[in-house]
Formats: C-alpha cells, structure tokens, sequence
C-alpha cells in the first residue's frame, strides 16, 4: 500500500503564494488516482482538488477554482498543489489522498502540513 508525506505548508500572507507537496512509497504512485483535502481549525475536513491516475483530468472545490492548481509527476512519485492569492480562510491542515481504484473513497491519507494565512 501507498505511504503519503506532505510537506511545504507554512505561515504566509494573503495574496502569497505556497506549493505543497506530497511524497509518495511503498507502490506504484500511478496506480492511484489521488486528492487534497483540507480541515479548518474547528470544522470538518473539506475537498480541494483531485486528480487522475495519469493528471489528464482534475477537478476543484468552488473555494480553489482559478486560484490553485493540482498536479502530478507519476516519475518522481509527487503530487503538488499550487496555491495562489492566498486567502485567510484557507487557512487549515491540508492532506493528500490516494484512491487506488478511481471512484472513491479515498483509502490512504498522508499526515497532513499546516497553512496559516495571515490578514
């Protein structure tokens, strides 16, 4: 099964810019068709993004729609999500998600990285 490990959140301003990236092992990154979630402080965990197996097709939240960008690079086993304009309410704990059969659920989840926006 597939480990996940997220890292490139941080403290940023709004209208700043972050690339979170999640490493994937333990199988073949291609095989999983994979997600960013996120969960603000005192709420459920939301979707952001998600991607196919091969990144031919993604597919975005309202709240991420023209401001991020989901990506894959199936030869270095990453998944990356381009955040721009930076917004104080996305301001969470954000995971990366693997889903080995492309029609959900989403079975393996990464540890998740903190993104504070500050006003």
């Amino acid at each position: 099964q597939v480990q996940l490990r997220e890292s490139g959140g941080g403290l940023v301003q709004a209208g700043d810019s972050l690339r979170l990236s999640c490493a994937a092992s333990g199988d073949t990154f291609s095989n999983y068709a994979m997600a960013w979630f996120r969960q603000p402080p005192g709420r459920e965990r939301e979707f952001v993004a998600s991607i196919n197996f091969g990144g031919t097709t993604t597919f975005y939240a309202n709240s991420a729609k023209g401001r991020f960008t989901i990506s894959r690079d199936n030869t270095k086993n990453t998944l990356f999500l381009q955040m721009n304009d930076l917004r104080p309410q996305d301001t969470a704990v954000y995971y990366c998600a693997a889903d080995p059969t492309g029609e959900q659920p989403y079975d393996y989840w990464g540890q998740g990285t903190q993104v504070t926006v500050s006003s």
